[in-house]
């Protein structure tokens, strides 16, 4: 009797053009296929997180206030590539696009907006650092109950926001205004989908805070892929259905066919 359920038992070898899973056995599918490369994209994006982190332990330690979006803006910058190549790698996964050497993959997406990134990442990371600071001294703050509330809703719609803009920056290449823009529509347009993402998101981290010393010990292992991946395929249809991702794929690599 092995540990984990074994979803695909029933189906050892799958037809290429058989129906996806879908639920569960379909995350499992992802977990076990793509564990090994989901977690070096995880760990790098979390690396790169690092600078951002140590800030915002300053600011709030020091009750510096003026720090807190200052420490944002450049921690930001510092790991929105790594952000977005995650957001590539487990976009791949999601298409089965997975005949690519993930190194090359990942170093060929990181270049590609790279350039991109800085500006999203910055702005978000200032946004994200200034609600934590806030957050974390509430009650030195003398904050009340409305604005506490005010301030963990913010928080979900940045996350929210984030889980829509990443991977439209993996994908294409859009002004900010206009990924701003899609961001907000799909995230109204697919509620659903995006408040159990949300969900996913929120239980993990109140679980790793209710949990801290033995959450940080596994965080190098689950960083940021273990929540990321069931929020992104919960909300990839709607990505799918906005964009055509999958069969713009599939042209791209019919063209150098065609021209032969």
């Amino acid at each position: 009797m092995g540990l984990f359920p074994r979803f695909d038992e029933e189906e050892p070898e799958r037809a290429p053009d058989a129906p996806r899973k879908t639920g569960l056995p379909r995350l499992w599918q992802l977990v076990r296929r793509d564990l090994w490369d989901n977690f070096r994209a995880g760990f790098l994006a979390l690396a790169g997180c690092v600078p951002f982190a140590v800030g915002m332990i300053f600011a709030v330690a020091g009750r510096a206030m003026l720090l807190a979006p200052a420490v944002g803006l450049i921690g930001g910058a510092i790991a929105g590539p790594q952000l977005c190549a995650l957001a590539d790698t487990l976009l791949r996964g999601l298409r089965d696009d997975v005949g690519l050497v993930w190194w090359r993959a990942y170093r060929k997406a990181w270049r590609r907006s790279a350039k991109a990134a800085l500006l999203p990442g910055a702005l978000g990371g200032a946004l994200l650092g200034t609600q934590l600071f806030f957050l974390l001294l509430a009650g030195e703050l003398q904050a009340d109950l409305a604005a506490s509330v005010g301030l963990v809703l913010g928080l979900l719609l940045l996350l929210g926001m984030s889980l829509y803009l990443w991977p439209q920056l993996a994908l294409m290449e859009l002004s900010l205004g206009q990924l701003i823009k899609n961001s907000a529509l799909l995230f109204i347009g697919q509620l659903p989908r995006t408040a159990g993402a949300l969900a996913i998101f929120a239980a993990y981290i109140l679980v790793s805070l209710r949990y801290f010393s033995f959450a940080l010990s596994l965080l190098p292992i689950t960083n940021f892929w273990a929540p990321a991946l069931p929020a992104l395929m919960l909300v990839y249809p709607g990505l799918e259905q906005a964009f055509g991702i999958e069969e713009k794929f599939r042209q791209a690599r019919q063209l150098p066919q065609e021209g032969e």
